[in-house]
């Protein structure tokens, strides 16, 4: 019997996110996962060259593509209601790993041990898990943005939310990748060239 692992990972374009927000343009997951993987090599290379960090800049980048991998089987949980209380956010973390794996069972045996760690959080990746989140929330960053900038004002509050989020996370990386390249989100085409 072959594997369905690939199948499954395919379906990510089918995922829609940011479902409870009116959207002037649709953002799947694989597009959303594709930005974070991006981001967080960016985040990883700019943390080596100026802050003497030794972070593993394909490794945080294969994290960022497979980390909401799960959610092909969960949906996307609107972050309102994965956290509305500790009750849920436990629950849906257990779903998650459920769902982790479900996908991980997928594989053929003798490869199950080099996608493991894409589904359990392990202690020897927490720096780039940390990284990885906030590529994530700079992703979504990045997505208020564009949707400001379409006219819809519906992410105007989650914009500033997800910004002070990503101060709080103190990531220096972070940091200048807000001040360095979210301005040339702002810009249309034509300025950009």
């Amino acid at each position: 019997m072959g594997s369905y692992f690939y199948a499954f990972l395919s379906r990510m374009k089918y995922i829609n996110r940011w479902a409870l927000m009116r959207n002037t343009s649709v953002e799947s997951l694989s597009q959303h996962s594709h930005e974070v993987a991006a981001v967080a090599y960016a985040l990883c290379v700019i943390g080596n060259r100026r802050y003497g960090r030794s972070y593993n800049a394909e490794r945080a980048s294969l994290l960022g593509l497979y980390h909401d991998m799960t959610e092909i089987l969960t949906g996307d949980m609107p972050t309102p209601v994965k956290y509305f209380n500790p009750e849920i956010k436990e629950a849906y973390k257990n779903v998650e790993k459920t769902a982790g794996e479900k996908l991980l069972c997928m594989l053929p045996d003798d490869l199950k041990p080099d996608f493991e760690f894409l589904f359990n959080k392990k202690d020897d990746d927490a720096e780039l898990w940390r990284i990885v989140k906030a590529a994530d929330k700079i992703s979504a960053l990045i997505k208020c943005i564009e949707e400001r900038k379409a006219g819809n004002m519906e992410f105007s509050k989650a914009e500033q939310s997800t910004l002070d989020s990503i101060k709080a996370m103190e990531i220096p990386e972070a940091d200048d990748f807000i001040n360095e390249f979210l301005p040339g989100y702002e810009l249309t085409l034509d300025q950009l060239t």
